[in-house]
């Protein structure tokens, strides 16, 4: 069999940007998955400067440049064949719990960068919904396959491998209603999931105590049933392992929805119960994580939402976090996500419109430069799924749409003549 470094250099596509690519669905039925965007890295300007605002936009950012120095490492090992070394470079990680200022966990992100021309070259053979007669489909996972056949045992290749069959699961199966999706890519997309359970079913979580392990087995509740273990169960595992990682906690909150494998009142019971074990760590932020997207993707979620203690969880996260990452990441939420979900019921419509009222004082306390990636994305509900076929062009409309926003912010003291410029410790407001 040919070693996975052949068949990448013969049909692996070149990664073009850098994604987070667990997946969170938004309901049973549905495949419209959420993911924290890794985004690709695009060509803008370091600053935005009009007349009346100045705010610093790097390119890339410092987050962004992390995050790709960590997959761009895991790669390099992948394609040099230095699997052990690539293993315990991810186990110390994961040990560590160690993670980017915005709160990535970089096993994850090496995770990533490990399977990443796999998924890739699947993906790109199923752009069109099918592959192409005598695509190279399976040839990479097959490689996958040969090297945690060679490691068996290993609970991070295993992740790996389960990953990368997800991954592909998904690409089969697209972003459609069931009725929608083709007989045969509904059925490769079980296979992948079935074969991925297979995989983790040999690793106990409990012995490994790997939040990398665990993270994999809750993504599997993306296409699966979760058996006899409640899925509040299986993410409390999770977040126990690593209570600093606030995408496990979204990603809980939105399982949890009726449409998936919980109620409301499951919803509000783990979204307290959780902010209670972390305090610590996130004061009443664990609550608004939890609730982040489920509120997002469903009114009857919004409805049920503890108000106050939510906007008490905003302030706390941006205490704990208080990295330009966060700051443009609840920004953007309230301001172009929760700001622009207008539903027709009242009830649900008056607390979105106060949630968006928190960008005013989250952009006014926090914010000090800008990320448009972060910003297009929260403007389609943080779903990464979408097809953008410029990756420049969608990052210009996330700066318009920012620029739009914070401008309308300051609209009283530039109506007064001054300029709003951001520096590192806040926007300040001078005479023009």
């Amino acid at each position: 069999m040919k070693s996975l470094n052949d068949i990448l250099q013969k049909h692996a596509i070149p990664l073009l940007g850098l994604f987070d690519k667990s997946r969170v669905g938004a309901g049973r039925g549905k495949s419209r998955r959420q993911e924290d965007a890794m985004d690709p890295i695009v060509p803008l300007a370091p600053l935005v400067k009009r007349d009346t605002l100045r705010i610093a936009c790097p390119d890339p950012t410092a987050e962004d440049t992390l995050r790709d120095r960590h997959i761009r490492q895991a790669q390099t090992l992948v394609r040099q064949e230095r699997w052990a070394e690539l293993s315990q470079t991810i186990k110390d990680a994961d040990m560590r719990r160690e993670m980017t200022p915005g709160a990535m966990p970089v096993a994850d992100l090496m995770a990533y960068g490990a399977r990443a021309d796999v998924v890739a070259a699947a993906e790109h053979a199923l752009m069109d919904g099918k592959p192409a007669k005598g695509a190279p489909l399976l040839a990479g996972i097959e490689a996958l396959e040969h090297v945690l056949a060679e490691n068996k045992g290993d609970h991070i290749i295993g992740s790996i491998v389960a990953q990368a069959h997800m991954d592909i699961g998904w690409a089969w199966r697209g972003t459609g209603w069931d009725a929608d999706v083709p007989e045969m890519n509904a059925s490769a997309f079980a296979a992948h999931f079935d074969r991925a359970t297979d995989i983790i079913s040999d690793f106990n979580i409990q012995i490994h105590q790997s939040a990398l392990l665990a993270g994999t087995a809750c993504a599997l509740l993306g296409g699966t049933a979760p058996g006899r273990l409640p899925v509040s169960d299986r993410y409390e595992k999770l977040i126990d392992l690593n209570p600093a990682n606030p995408r496990v906690m979204r990603a809980m909150g939105n399982h949890l929805l009726p449409r998936w494998y919980g109620s409301y009142e499951e919803l509000e019971l783990e979204a307290r119960r959780t902010a209670s074990r972390t305090t610590d760590t996130w004061g009443a932020g664990a609550y608004t994580w939890v609730y982040f997207d489920a509120i997002f993707n469903d009114e009857g979620a919004c409805a049920n939402l503890d108000l106050p203690f939510f906007i008490e969880g905003l302030h706390d996260i941006l205490e704990r976090r208080p990295d330009p990452y966060t700051a443009n990441l609840l920004a953007a939420y309230c301001a172009n996500a929760i700001g622009q979900a207008i539903s027709g019921n009242d009830d649900v419509d008056q607390i979105r419109s106060q949630i968006a009222d928190c960008a005013h004082w989250i952009v006014r306390r926090h914010l000090t430069e800008l990320h448009p990636m972060i910003w297009a994305h929260a403007a389609r509900g943080f779903d990464n799924n979408l097809r953008i076929r410029s990756a420049t062009r969608f990052a210009e409309a996330g700066r318009e749409d920012a620029v739009r926003i914070i401008t309308k912010l300051f609209q009283r003291e530039i109506a007064a003549g001054k300029r709003i410029v951001f520096t590192d410790t806040g926007p300040i407001a001078r005479a023009g």
